[in-house]
Protein backbone atom coordinates (compact mmCIF):
# COMPACT_ATOMS: atom_id res chain seq x y z
CA UNK A 1 0.00 0.00 0.00
CA UNK A 2 1.11 3.48 -0.52
CA UNK A 3 1.70 4.42 2.77
CA UNK A 4 3.95 1.73 4.03
CA UNK A 5 7.57 2.21 5.31
CA UNK A 6 10.04 -0.39 3.92
CA UNK A 7 11.91 -2.64 5.62
CA UNK A 8 14.89 -0.40 5.35
CA UNK A 9 13.02 2.34 7.10
CA UNK A 10 12.32 4.36 3.42
CA UNK A 11 9.47 5.21 2.04
CA UNK A 12 8.21 4.19 -1.82
CA UNK A 13 8.97 6.33 -4.20
CA UNK A 14 5.48 7.82 -4.59
CA UNK A 15 4.68 8.25 -1.19
CA UNK A 16 6.35 11.86 -1.75
CA UNK A 17 4.59 12.78 -4.48
CA UNK A 18 1.12 11.63 -2.53
CA UNK A 19 2.31 14.08 0.75
CA UNK A 20 2.82 16.89 -2.21
CA UNK A 21 -0.86 16.23 -3.27
CA UNK A 22 -2.15 15.64 0.27
CA UNK A 23 -0.55 19.12 1.78
CA UNK A 24 -2.13 20.80 -1.56
CA UNK A 25 -5.55 19.43 -0.75
CA UNK A 26 -5.43 19.93 2.99
CA UNK A 27 -2.89 22.63 3.51
CA UNK A 28 -1.43 20.40 5.70
CA UNK A 29 2.50 19.27 5.96
CA UNK A 30 3.70 15.68 6.86
CA UNK A 31 5.92 17.24 9.96
CA UNK A 32 2.38 18.83 11.02
CA UNK A 33 -0.10 15.94 10.35
CA UNK A 34 -2.30 15.39 13.58
CA UNK A 35 -3.94 12.57 13.84
CA UNK A 36 -6.83 13.34 15.91
CA UNK A 37 -9.36 9.99 16.86
CA UNK A 38 -7.70 7.99 14.29
CA UNK A 39 -5.96 4.73 15.38
CA UNK A 40 -1.67 5.66 15.73
CA UNK A 41 -1.05 2.84 13.59
CA UNK A 42 -3.34 4.39 10.46
CA UNK A 43 -1.31 8.02 10.14
CA UNK A 44 1.12 6.76 7.79
CA UNK A 45 -1.68 5.79 5.79
CA UNK A 46 -3.77 8.89 5.97
CA UNK A 47 -1.90 10.69 2.55
CA UNK A 48 -2.69 8.14 0.53
CA UNK A 49 -6.26 7.02 1.96
CA UNK A 50 -6.97 10.70 1.52
CA UNK A 51 -6.52 10.74 -2.31
CA UNK A 52 -8.03 7.26 -2.79
CA UNK A 53 -10.68 8.35 -1.22
CA UNK A 54 -10.97 11.88 -2.93
CA UNK A 55 -10.52 10.09 -6.20
CA UNK A 56 -13.53 7.74 -4.91
CA UNK A 57 -15.79 10.71 -4.30
CA UNK A 58 -14.86 12.31 -7.71
CA UNK A 59 -16.08 9.20 -9.53
CA UNK A 60 -19.30 8.59 -7.76
CA UNK A 61 -20.73 12.68 -7.36
CA UNK A 62 -20.48 12.63 -11.46
CA UNK A 63 -22.18 9.71 -11.74
CA UNK A 64 -24.54 10.62 -9.29
CA UNK A 65 -25.56 14.08 -11.69
CA UNK A 66 -25.24 12.34 -15.09
CA UNK A 67 -27.67 9.53 -13.97
CA UNK A 68 -29.28 11.86 -11.28
CA UNK A 69 -32.94 11.09 -10.04
CA UNK A 70 -34.17 14.58 -9.69
CA UNK A 71 -32.45 15.77 -13.37
CA UNK A 72 -31.22 12.56 -16.24
CA UNK A 73 -33.64 9.94 -14.84
CA UNK A 74 -37.01 11.74 -15.29
CA UNK A 75 -35.91 13.55 -18.19
CA UNK A 76 -35.21 9.85 -19.63
CA UNK A 77 -38.58 8.33 -18.49
CA UNK A 78 -40.28 10.98 -19.87
CA UNK A 79 -38.37 10.60 -23.47
CA UNK A 80 -39.25 7.30 -23.80
CA UNK A 81 -42.69 7.53 -23.22
CA UNK A 82 -43.17 6.04 -19.67
CA UNK A 83 -45.90 7.92 -17.61
CA UNK A 84 -44.67 10.82 -15.26
CA UNK A 85 -46.01 9.02 -12.08
CA UNK A 86 -42.93 6.67 -12.80
CA UNK A 87 -40.61 9.79 -12.86
CA UNK A 88 -42.29 11.54 -9.77
CA UNK A 89 -41.41 8.17 -7.72
CA UNK A 90 -37.78 9.11 -7.96
CA UNK A 91 -36.72 11.59 -5.42
CA UNK A 92 -38.72 9.91 -3.16
CA UNK A 93 -37.28 6.71 -3.58
CA UNK A 94 -33.40 8.14 -3.09
CA UNK A 95 -34.15 9.08 -0.14
CA UNK A 96 -36.53 6.58 1.74
CA UNK A 97 -33.91 3.86 -0.24
CA UNK A 98 -30.70 5.50 0.99
CA UNK A 99 -31.61 6.06 4.57
CA UNK A 100 -34.30 3.94 5.60
CA UNK A 101 -32.63 0.76 5.70
CA UNK A 102 -29.06 1.64 7.13
CA UNK A 103 -30.27 0.85 10.82
CA UNK A 104 -31.03 -2.73 10.19
CA UNK A 105 -27.38 -3.38 8.45
CA UNK A 106 -25.50 -1.26 10.98
CA UNK A 107 -24.91 -4.33 13.09
CA UNK A 108 -23.65 -6.20 10.41
CA UNK A 109 -21.09 -4.06 9.54
CA UNK A 110 -20.05 -3.46 12.95
CA UNK A 111 -19.56 -6.93 13.54
CA UNK A 112 -16.50 -7.07 10.21
CA UNK A 113 -13.45 -6.19 11.34
CA UNK A 114 -12.74 -4.52 8.19
CA UNK A 115 -15.84 -2.58 6.63
CA UNK A 116 -14.93 -1.01 3.57
CA UNK A 117 -15.77 -4.46 1.56
CA UNK A 118 -19.63 -3.26 2.66
CA UNK A 119 -19.29 0.01 0.47
CA UNK A 120 -17.20 -1.92 -2.31
CA UNK A 121 -20.22 -4.55 -2.34
CA UNK A 122 -22.78 -1.54 -2.52
CA UNK A 123 -20.43 0.31 -5.04
CA UNK A 124 -20.57 -3.09 -7.25
CA UNK A 125 -24.36 -3.07 -7.01
CA UNK A 126 -24.57 0.46 -7.77
CA UNK A 127 -22.59 0.01 -10.95
CA UNK A 128 -24.39 -3.36 -12.12
CA UNK A 129 -27.77 -1.25 -11.52
CA UNK A 130 -27.07 1.22 -14.05
CA UNK A 131 -25.86 -1.23 -16.76
CA UNK A 132 -29.19 -2.91 -16.31
CA UNK A 133 -30.93 -0.01 -16.78
CA UNK A 134 -29.48 0.74 -19.95
CA UNK A 135 -30.15 -2.84 -21.06
CA UNK A 136 -33.53 -2.04 -20.32
CA UNK A 137 -33.32 1.52 -21.58
CA UNK A 138 -31.99 0.01 -24.93
CA UNK A 139 -34.19 -3.18 -25.46
CA UNK A 140 -37.69 -2.68 -23.09
CA UNK A 141 -41.00 -0.88 -24.51
CA UNK A 142 -41.79 2.49 -22.86
CA UNK A 143 -43.48 1.27 -19.95
CA UNK A 144 -41.99 -1.89 -19.04
CA UNK A 145 -38.29 0.16 -19.52
CA UNK A 146 -40.10 2.57 -17.00
CA UNK A 147 -40.82 0.43 -14.32
CA UNK A 148 -37.48 -1.50 -14.69
CA UNK A 149 -35.75 1.86 -14.48
CA UNK A 150 -38.22 2.59 -11.40
CA UNK A 151 -37.30 -0.91 -9.44
CA UNK A 152 -33.77 -0.93 -10.57
CA UNK A 153 -33.38 2.65 -8.86
CA UNK A 154 -34.94 1.32 -5.73
CA UNK A 155 -31.99 -1.71 -5.14
CA UNK A 156 -29.34 1.25 -6.26
CA UNK A 157 -30.65 3.07 -3.43
CA UNK A 158 -30.73 0.59 -0.80
CA UNK A 159 -27.00 -0.42 -1.98
CA UNK A 160 -26.42 3.36 -1.51
CA UNK A 161 -28.03 3.25 2.10
CA UNK A 162 -25.53 0.92 2.99
CA UNK A 163 -22.55 1.69 1.55
CA UNK A 164 -23.51 5.49 3.49
CA UNK A 165 -23.18 3.33 6.46
CA UNK A 166 -19.73 2.15 5.86
CA UNK A 167 -18.43 4.58 4.15
CA UNK A 168 -18.71 7.65 7.22
CA UNK A 169 -17.03 4.23 9.58
CA UNK A 170 -14.12 4.04 7.61
CA UNK A 171 -14.01 7.73 7.50
CA UNK A 172 -13.72 7.91 10.92
CA UNK A 173 -11.18 5.32 11.18
CA UNK A 174 -8.76 6.75 8.34
CA UNK A 175 -9.24 10.17 8.50
CA UNK A 176 -8.49 12.51 10.82
CA UNK A 177 -10.61 14.82 12.66
CA UNK A 178 -10.16 18.38 11.45
CA UNK A 179 -9.73 16.96 8.19
CA UNK A 180 -13.20 15.42 7.17
CA UNK A 181 -14.53 18.26 5.99
CA UNK A 182 -11.73 19.06 3.65
CA UNK A 183 -11.82 15.45 1.97
CA UNK A 184 -16.27 15.76 1.92
CA UNK A 185 -15.47 19.12 -0.30
CA UNK A 186 -12.53 17.61 -2.32
CA UNK A 187 -14.65 15.13 -2.86
CA UNK A 188 -17.60 17.03 -4.33
CA UNK A 189 -15.01 20.23 -5.45
CA UNK A 190 -13.87 17.57 -7.91
CA UNK A 191 -16.84 15.72 -8.74
CA UNK A 192 -18.22 18.89 -9.44
CA UNK A 193 -15.73 19.77 -12.02
CA UNK A 194 -15.96 16.47 -14.08
CA UNK A 195 -19.29 17.08 -14.47
CA UNK A 196 -19.14 20.55 -15.23
CA UNK A 197 -17.21 19.35 -17.96
CA UNK A 198 -19.72 16.92 -19.02
CA UNK A 199 -22.32 19.36 -19.19
CA UNK A 200 -20.24 21.90 -22.04
CA UNK A 201 -19.79 18.44 -24.01
CA UNK A 202 -23.55 17.69 -23.81
CA UNK A 203 -24.35 21.12 -24.28
CA UNK A 204 -21.83 21.23 -27.75
CA UNK A 205 -22.96 17.73 -29.17
CA UNK A 206 -26.55 17.19 -28.21
CA UNK A 207 -29.16 19.67 -30.37
CA UNK A 208 -32.96 19.69 -30.19
CA UNK A 209 -34.55 17.01 -28.09
CA UNK A 210 -31.96 14.65 -26.26
CA UNK A 211 -32.48 10.83 -27.74
CA UNK A 212 -32.59 8.03 -26.19
CA UNK A 213 -28.76 7.41 -27.64
CA UNK A 214 -27.95 10.23 -24.85
CA UNK A 215 -28.86 9.13 -22.30
CA UNK A 216 -27.95 5.77 -22.91
CA UNK A 217 -24.31 7.28 -23.18
CA UNK A 218 -25.19 8.84 -19.51
CA UNK A 219 -26.09 6.08 -18.07
CA UNK A 220 -23.50 4.09 -19.33
CA UNK A 221 -20.49 6.27 -18.57
CA UNK A 222 -22.37 6.42 -14.62
CA UNK A 223 -22.11 2.88 -14.55
CA UNK A 224 -18.55 2.27 -15.68
CA UNK A 225 -17.25 5.52 -13.14
CA UNK A 226 -19.25 3.60 -9.97
CA UNK A 227 -17.04 0.59 -10.81
CA UNK A 228 -14.01 2.67 -11.01
CA UNK A 229 -15.26 3.96 -7.78
CA UNK A 230 -15.57 0.46 -6.01
CA UNK A 231 -11.88 -0.30 -7.05
CA UNK A 232 -10.55 2.81 -5.47
CA UNK A 233 -12.21 2.22 -2.23
CA UNK A 234 -11.35 -1.72 -1.96
CA UNK A 235 -7.34 0.14 -1.89
CA UNK A 236 -8.32 2.43 0.88
CA UNK A 237 -5.71 0.84 3.74
CA UNK A 238 -8.04 0.35 7.19
CA UNK A 239 -7.00 -1.35 10.52
CA UNK A 240 -9.90 -4.52 11.63
CA UNK A 241 -11.78 -2.65 14.22
CA UNK A 242 -13.54 -3.89 17.13
CA UNK A 243 -16.62 -6.22 16.61
CA UNK A 244 -17.81 -6.35 20.20
CA UNK A 245 -21.80 -4.34 20.37
CA UNK A 246 -22.61 -5.65 17.36
CA UNK A 247 -26.80 -6.00 17.89
CA UNK A 248 -29.52 -6.88 15.34
CA UNK A 249 -32.15 -4.96 13.98
CA UNK A 250 -34.27 -4.52 16.26
CA UNK A 251 -31.46 -4.47 19.11
CA UNK A 252 -30.47 -1.64 17.28
CA UNK A 253 -33.66 0.14 16.64
CA UNK A 254 -34.32 0.09 20.83
CA UNK A 255 -30.26 1.11 21.01
CA UNK A 256 -30.81 4.16 18.68
CA UNK A 257 -34.33 5.05 20.40
CA UNK A 258 -32.16 5.04 23.70
CA UNK A 259 -29.51 7.31 22.86
CA UNK A 260 -32.16 9.79 21.26
CA UNK A 261 -34.12 9.42 24.35
CA UNK A 262 -31.00 10.59 26.45
CA UNK A 263 -29.75 13.18 24.03
CA UNK A 264 -31.51 16.12 23.37
CA UNK A 265 -28.73 17.61 21.44
CA UNK A 266 -29.23 14.60 19.25
CA UNK A 267 -33.00 14.93 19.05
CA UNK A 268 -32.18 18.55 18.30
CA UNK A 269 -29.90 17.36 15.39
CA UNK A 270 -32.31 15.02 13.98
CA UNK A 271 -34.71 17.63 13.86
CA UNK A 272 -32.82 20.26 12.30
CA UNK A 273 -31.41 17.43 9.70
CA UNK A 274 -35.33 16.78 8.92
CA UNK A 275 -36.39 19.77 8.26
CA UNK A 276 -33.04 20.38 5.97
CA UNK A 277 -33.92 17.52 3.55
CA UNK A 278 -35.73 20.81 2.07
CA UNK A 279 -32.76 21.76 0.71
CA UNK A 280 -31.95 18.37 -0.51
CA UNK A 281 -34.62 17.64 -2.34
CA UNK A 282 -36.51 21.39 -3.17
CA UNK A 283 -34.43 21.31 -6.53
CA UNK A 284 -37.42 19.62 -8.59
CA UNK A 285 -40.04 21.24 -7.30
CA UNK A 286 -38.24 24.53 -8.21
CA UNK A 287 -37.60 22.91 -11.72
CA UNK A 288 -41.40 22.35 -11.96
CA UNK A 289 -42.33 26.02 -10.90
CA UNK A 290 -39.68 27.30 -13.81
CA UNK A 291 -40.91 25.13 -16.24
CA UNK A 292 -44.50 26.29 -15.71
CA UNK A 293 -43.78 29.90 -15.69
CA UNK A 294 -41.60 30.41 -18.97
CA UNK A 295 -44.51 28.06 -20.89
CA UNK A 296 -41.90 24.89 -21.14
CA UNK A 297 -39.27 27.00 -22.42
CA UNK A 298 -36.81 26.06 -19.60
CA UNK A 299 -36.16 22.62 -20.89
CA UNK A 300 -31.97 22.19 -20.91
CA UNK A 301 -30.61 19.46 -19.61
CA UNK A 302 -27.25 20.55 -19.89
CA UNK A 303 -27.60 24.00 -18.16
CA UNK A 304 -29.34 22.44 -15.03
CA UNK A 305 -26.11 19.83 -15.10
CA UNK A 306 -23.88 22.53 -15.45
CA UNK A 307 -25.49 24.96 -13.05
CA UNK A 308 -25.27 22.04 -10.22
CA UNK A 309 -21.25 21.09 -11.04
CA UNK A 310 -20.47 25.02 -10.70
CA UNK A 311 -22.37 25.16 -7.60
CA UNK A 312 -20.45 22.61 -6.49
CA UNK A 313 -16.95 23.54 -7.81
CA UNK A 314 -17.36 26.78 -5.81
CA UNK A 315 -19.22 25.98 -2.34
CA UNK A 316 -17.30 22.92 -1.79
CA UNK A 317 -14.14 23.80 -0.46
CA UNK A 318 -15.70 27.04 1.10
CA UNK A 319 -17.90 24.90 3.09
CA UNK A 320 -15.92 21.83 3.60
CA UNK A 321 -13.26 24.37 5.62
CA UNK A 322 -15.86 25.71 7.64
CA UNK A 323 -17.28 22.51 8.12
CA UNK A 324 -14.08 21.39 9.90
CA UNK A 325 -14.14 24.45 12.04
CA UNK A 326 -17.92 24.56 12.51
CA UNK A 327 -20.26 21.91 10.81
CA UNK A 328 -23.39 23.02 12.34
CA UNK A 329 -22.67 26.71 11.00
CA UNK A 330 -22.89 25.09 7.74
CA UNK A 331 -25.82 23.65 8.51
CA UNK A 332 -27.23 26.63 9.22
CA UNK A 333 -25.91 28.88 6.55
CA UNK A 334 -27.30 25.81 4.01
CA UNK A 335 -30.66 26.27 5.27
CA UNK A 336 -30.75 30.50 5.37
CA UNK A 337 -29.72 30.04 1.79
CA UNK A 338 -32.22 27.72 0.48
CA UNK A 339 -34.79 29.99 2.21
CA UNK A 340 -33.35 32.79 -0.09
CA UNK A 341 -33.18 31.00 -2.87
CA UNK A 342 -36.76 29.81 -2.73
CA UNK A 343 -37.90 33.07 -2.24
CA UNK A 344 -36.49 33.83 -4.95
CA UNK A 345 -37.94 31.95 -7.39
CA UNK A 346 -41.04 33.02 -6.16
CA UNK A 347 -40.23 36.50 -6.35
CA UNK A 348 -39.45 35.69 -10.24
CA UNK A 349 -42.19 34.07 -11.33
CA UNK A 350 -44.23 36.86 -9.47
CA UNK A 351 -42.61 39.70 -11.52
CA UNK A 352 -41.48 37.72 -14.70
CA UNK A 353 -44.34 35.56 -15.67
CA UNK A 354 -44.30 35.00 -19.15
CA UNK A 355 -40.75 37.28 -19.85
CA UNK A 356 -38.85 35.14 -22.79
CA UNK A 357 -35.59 35.33 -20.06
CA UNK A 358 -37.32 33.82 -17.34
CA UNK A 359 -35.47 30.70 -17.84
CA UNK A 360 -32.21 32.39 -17.88
CA UNK A 361 -33.63 34.20 -14.80
CA UNK A 362 -33.63 30.57 -12.90
CA UNK A 363 -30.36 29.89 -13.83
CA UNK A 364 -28.71 31.91 -9.95
CA UNK A 365 -31.92 30.11 -8.14
CA UNK A 366 -30.56 26.65 -9.47
CA UNK A 367 -27.16 27.75 -8.74
CA UNK A 368 -28.10 28.54 -5.02
CA UNK A 369 -30.27 25.78 -4.44
CA UNK A 370 -26.70 23.19 -5.38
CA UNK A 371 -24.99 25.34 -3.13
CA UNK A 372 -27.48 24.97 -0.37
CA UNK A 373 -27.42 21.41 -0.93
CA UNK A 374 -23.75 20.89 -0.85
CA UNK A 375 -23.62 23.03 2.22
CA UNK A 376 -26.25 20.61 4.33
CA UNK A 377 -25.15 17.34 2.84
CA UNK A 378 -21.59 18.38 3.56
CA UNK A 379 -22.16 20.01 7.20
CA UNK A 380 -24.61 17.69 8.63
CA UNK A 381 -22.04 14.25 7.45
CA UNK A 382 -19.14 15.93 8.73
CA UNK A 383 -20.99 17.12 12.53
CA UNK A 384 -22.19 13.41 12.53
CA UNK A 385 -19.01 11.72 11.93
CA UNK A 386 -17.29 14.14 14.43
CA UNK A 387 -19.94 13.99 17.30
CA UNK A 388 -20.51 10.43 17.15
CA UNK A 389 -18.78 8.35 19.71
CA UNK A 390 -16.00 5.95 18.28
CA UNK A 391 -17.55 3.01 19.91
CA UNK A 392 -21.25 3.83 18.62
CA UNK A 393 -20.73 5.49 15.30
CA UNK A 394 -22.09 2.93 13.11
CA UNK A 395 -25.31 2.86 15.57
CA UNK A 396 -25.44 6.55 15.67
CA UNK A 397 -25.05 6.97 12.00
CA UNK A 398 -27.83 4.40 10.99
CA UNK A 399 -30.04 5.31 13.72
CA UNK A 400 -30.00 9.20 11.99
CA UNK A 401 -30.30 8.13 8.58
CA UNK A 402 -33.26 5.58 9.12
CA UNK A 403 -35.25 8.52 11.47
CA UNK A 404 -34.81 10.47 8.46
CA UNK A 405 -35.57 8.24 5.82
CA UNK A 406 -39.02 8.14 7.78
CA UNK A 407 -39.29 11.97 7.13
CA UNK A 408 -38.25 11.69 3.79
CA UNK A 409 -41.86 9.78 3.41
CA UNK A 410 -43.43 12.74 4.07
CA UNK A 411 -41.31 14.78 1.67
CA UNK A 412 -42.75 12.60 -1.19
CA UNK A 413 -46.09 14.53 -0.50
CA UNK A 414 -44.55 17.66 -2.10
CA UNK A 415 -45.41 16.57 -5.28
CA UNK A 416 -49.04 15.76 -4.60
CA UNK A 417 -48.94 19.30 -2.98
CA UNK A 418 -47.94 21.41 -6.06
CA UNK A 419 -49.84 18.63 -8.44
CA UNK A 420 -53.16 19.92 -6.62
CA UNK A 421 -52.43 23.73 -5.22
CA UNK A 422 -49.77 24.65 -8.00
CA UNK A 423 -45.27 24.24 -7.61
CA UNK A 424 -45.86 27.79 -5.95
CA UNK A 425 -47.35 26.61 -2.68
CA UNK A 426 -44.76 23.70 -2.76
CA UNK A 427 -42.29 25.87 -2.95
CA UNK A 428 -43.37 28.49 0.09
CA UNK A 429 -43.72 25.49 2.12
CA UNK A 430 -39.87 24.25 1.19
CA UNK A 431 -38.85 27.93 2.22
CA UNK A 432 -40.94 27.58 5.81
CA UNK A 433 -38.83 24.17 6.30
CA UNK A 434 -35.59 25.49 5.14
CA UNK A 435 -35.81 28.74 7.25
CA UNK A 436 -36.73 26.26 10.59
CA UNK A 437 -33.91 23.89 9.80
CA UNK A 438 -31.66 26.66 9.48
CA UNK A 439 -32.63 28.06 12.96
CA UNK A 440 -32.40 25.03 14.44
CA UNK A 441 -29.28 24.26 13.83
CA UNK A 442 -27.74 27.38 14.80
CA UNK A 443 -28.85 26.20 18.28
CA UNK A 444 -26.91 22.55 18.10
CA UNK A 445 -23.68 22.71 20.21
CA UNK A 446 -20.11 21.32 19.30
CA UNK A 447 -20.00 17.88 17.93
CA UNK A 448 -18.77 16.98 21.05
CA UNK A 449 -21.91 17.23 22.80
CA UNK A 450 -23.83 15.41 20.37
CA UNK A 451 -23.75 11.99 22.31
CA UNK A 452 -22.60 12.14 25.63
CA UNK A 453 -23.12 9.26 28.43
CA UNK A 454 -24.99 11.30 30.82
CA UNK A 455 -27.68 12.53 28.09
CA UNK A 456 -26.87 16.22 28.80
Amino acid sequence: MVGEIEADGRRPGNAEAVDRVYAILTGEDAEDRACEAIPGAACTDVPANYLLNVANGACTKMAEQLASPTLTLPWMLTAIGAPAALAALLAPLKQVGSLLPQLFVAGMIRARRIRKTVWVAAGSVQALCLAAMLAALLLLPGMAAGIAVVALFALFAIASGCGSVAFQDVTGKTIPKGRRGRLLASRAAIGGALTLVAAVLLRLVVSGEAGVGVFALLIGVAAGLWAAAALLFARIAELPGATEGGRNAWESVRQGLAIARANAAYRRYLGARSLLLSAEIGMPIVVVLAQQAAGGGLSSLALLVFAVGLANIVSSPLWGALSDSDSRRVMAYAGGLSTLAGLAALVIVFLAEGAGLIGWLFMPVFFALGVAESGARLGRKTYLVDGAPVAERPLVVAFANTAVGLVALAFGLLGLLADLTGPASAVVLLVVLAASGAGLAWTLPKPEGLVTRNGS
